[in-house]
């Protein structure tokens, strides 16, 4: 186990996604690639980045891109999907991280922020992600921000064509 700090908030520039995206969006996916699969299927083309971007900017949707602020480098992508006010006050999580930039304890500082604005930004109480069980470096990464293990849910997803199980995570604001 690494015995390190995470760095410092500064070092991450997080924001929604812009269509300005799309072009390093879409080398840093590809790049990603043995590192995404099976668990992922990010946009990889144009079209493919067109069709995901008409669906998380729209309803009631927030895409965050992080960044590295002194490169710009992708660090990842964030998806709060199905954002519901009201009583219930709670959203989905969806996110993955760069193959470049693994291993440096980005990804864990860029959802810290992300869960910093969801609670007090948006004022959500309540945030899940649903990670399926082989994906043991998604769930350390959950862990390490707090999300407990509520559950498992069969063929949760269809992930390249095929349903897959997953653990549901989650997080509260308290």
């Amino acid at each position: 186990m690494k015995d390190t700090l995470p760095p410092p908030a500064d070092m991450i520039d997080l924001r929604p996604v812009l269509r300005s995206d799309a072009a390093d969006l879409l080398a840093a996916n590809l790049d990603s690639l043995p590192q995404h699969h099976p668990w992922v299927c990010p946009p990889t083309d144009e079209p493919g980045f067109e069709a995901w971007y008409g669906q998380v900017v729209t309803g009631a949707n927030v895409s965050l891109i992080a960044r590295l602020a002194a490169t710009g480098g992708i660090i990842g992508v964030f998806n709060l999907s199905q954002i519901a006010l009201g009583n219930f006050r709670s959203c989905y999580l969806g996110y993955y991280g760069m193959a470049g930039l693994a291993g440096r304890g980005l990804m864990t500082a860029a959802l810290n922020r992300v869960l910093a604005y969801a609670f007090d930004e948006i004022g959500l109480n309540r945030i899940e992600a649903n990670i399926q069980p082989g994906n043991h470096r998604s769930i350390a990464l959950v862990s390490r921000c707090g999300f407990s293990k509520e559950g498992f849910s069969p063929r949760y997803l269809k992930i390249n064509g095929v349903w897959c199980d997953h653990e549901r995570w989650a997080r509260l604001a308290d």
